[in-house]
């Protein structure tokens, strides 16, 4: 019987090397994330593949998952302790090698098979590991089933299989995953795009597929470096934005693709060097789909701009949006349930349901449907259709520091603090406040559109502050005063990471 996970356990000791060590904060909403070998070591990761395992034989789905790793110094060892576990529980493994996520989500799909596990930390620092999993494509954990998994884990409750697992390895997803990437039109514009990576697994993908699709690649930073040496390998890090912005000017290029450290998300940098928000590229694609598509259904999470629901481009196209909560699970699970044809995530996981794709979050299909939406517009640049959109003033995602063991009580707290407010008609920034959103978080809503929104980190040990206006700089910078001065009363509350 394979023992019981720890918590308790230290680095460089006997035990550790011997006994699972698992810190529980690792599970967390949706999926999993430690610091390796600090938070987990690879008896745990045995641990959490058998525990993988006996979730889906409980659930009564069949036990065949697709696996894949980024590439980091220690991703190829934490996938090998997880399909260790994964086969002692009985589990068809199919291992598909270095991997983009949505390559792994591909793959369910092309293997027919139900299940993925992925491991990655995405865009974290380096350091950093982590899993996502999936039983039912193309969907990935809900936060009930990260709870039983938990609960399996930790309390030792596995069902290991006396029928041996079985392991497959699959040498060519890759080329099949790019073939069928590129099995349509190629552009008829003949754009040069700088595709920046951070050096991080995307590098070894989006190069060639873009190409292939007929633009004038310009590659920054593709090689493979998992020790990130020019930044991390996220398109919401200034630092990233910042070198692709140079990139683009300096190139003269007539867009800048940014892709995280997994592939499934893509930030967008315009011809002159200005980065487009994640949510505001949303706006723009959803204007661009909803001409093709009338009536059409979007979601936008909570941290997203006011213009999904005030645009009014959007508007003449019989264009809805539901905002809903924060969370590539979250957003891929309800736009499948609504049956939306795109989910948008501020963060840059876009979810193209049929017929525009299968659903889940992939930063090449996102990066095509911006290099479609410029080829449908001859004559425009990405600038001028970023122009196109009403002005608002809107503050990047800032991210105070907060124990991962606190965060959610905090936001309580700052949740009840606003509540009390509203409800005894006060005011903030000197405006009254039309609307609280609390599905996730709260994002507070006045009078004239302004809003700000705090919510906890599903991923990081970190609260997540986003505010916006539409009528004026000094309006965004007010509400962020007023939740910045909340957060102050907070002492389990540190430093941002970035602030206006």
């Amino acid at each position: 019987m394979f023992p019981t996970p720890r918590q308790d356990l230290r680095p460089n000791t006997a035990e550790f090397e011997r006994l699972p060590f698992i810190k529980a904060t690792g599970f967390r909403e949706y999926d999993a994330r430690w610091l390796y070998p600090e938070e987990i070591n690879l008896l745990g990761l045995e641990a959490v593949g058998l525990g993988l395992a006996t979730l889906m034989h409980q659930r009564g789905v069949p036990v065949r998952l697709v696996v894949g790793h980024d590439y980091r110094s220690y991703s190829a060892a934490v996938k090998a302790a997880l399909t260790t576990g994964l086969l002692a529980g009985g589990a068809e493994v199919h291992d598909i090698g270095l991997a983009l996520s949505p390559m792994a989500y591909f793959a369910q799909f092309a293997l027919d098979v139900e299940g993925v596990a992925m491991v990655t930390a995405s865009h974290n620092d380096n350091g950093w590991t982590g899993i996502k999993m999936g039983m039912e494509r193309p969907l990935t954990f809900a936060p009930d089933d990260m709870t039983a998994l938990k609960d399996i884990v930790l309390n030792g409750a596995f069902s290991p299989r006396n029928e041996a697992g079985r392991y497959v390895f699959v040498p060519d997803l890759p080329e099949r995953y790019m073939a069928d990437l590129l099995a349509r039109p190629k552009l008829k514009r003949r754009l040069k795009v700088v595709v920046s990576c951070g050096n991080g697994t995307a590098g070894a993908f989006a190069p060639h597929v873009l190409s292939g699709l007929g633009a004038t690649v310009i590659p920054l930073n593709c090689d493979l470096d998992y020790t990130f040496p020019a930044h991390n390998p996220n398109p919401e890090d200034l630092a990233m934005l910042n070198a692709t912005r140079d990139a683009v000017l300096a190139h003269g290029a007539d867009v800048g693709l940014v892709f995280d450290g997994d592939g499934d998300r893509c930030g967008v940098v315009d011809n002159e060097g200005e980065a487009i928000f994640a949510d505001k590229v949303g706006v723009m694609l959803a204007r661009d789909i909803a001409a093709q598509n009338k009536n059409a259904l979007f979601i936008a999470d909570v941290k997203s701009t006011g213009l999904f629901l005030t645009d009014p481009v959007l508007k003449e196209h019989g264009a809805t949006t539901k905002f809903w909560k924060t969370g590539h699970s979250y957003i891929k699970r309800y736009s499948h349930e609504t049956g939306a044809l795109v989910g948008f995530e501020k963060s840059g996981h876009f979810f193209f349901n049929p017929p525009l794709g299968r659903g889940y979050d992939d930063g090449l299909v996102a990066a095509f449907a911006v290099l479609d939406m410029l080829d449908r517009n001859p004559g425009k640049s990405l600038a001028d259709l970023k122009r196109a959109l009403p002005r608002t003033w809107q503050s990047p995602t800032m991210s105070p520091h907060c124990d991962d063991e606190v965060k959610y009580e905090v936001v309580d707290r700052v949740v009840k603090h606003f509540e009390k407010v509203a409800a005894n008609g006060g005011t903030l920034a000197g405006q009254a406040i039309r609307e609280l959103i609390t599905v996730n978080g709260i994002r507070i809503v006045l009078d004239d559109g302004t809003w700000g929104l705090v919510r906890a980190s599903s991923n990081k040990p970190e609260l997540v502050v986003v505010v916006e206006s539409p009528t004026s700089e000094a309006n965004m910078r007010a509400i962020f005063a007023e939740i910045d001065a909340e957060l102050a009363k907070q002492p389990e509350v540190g430093a941002y990471n970035q602030k206006i």
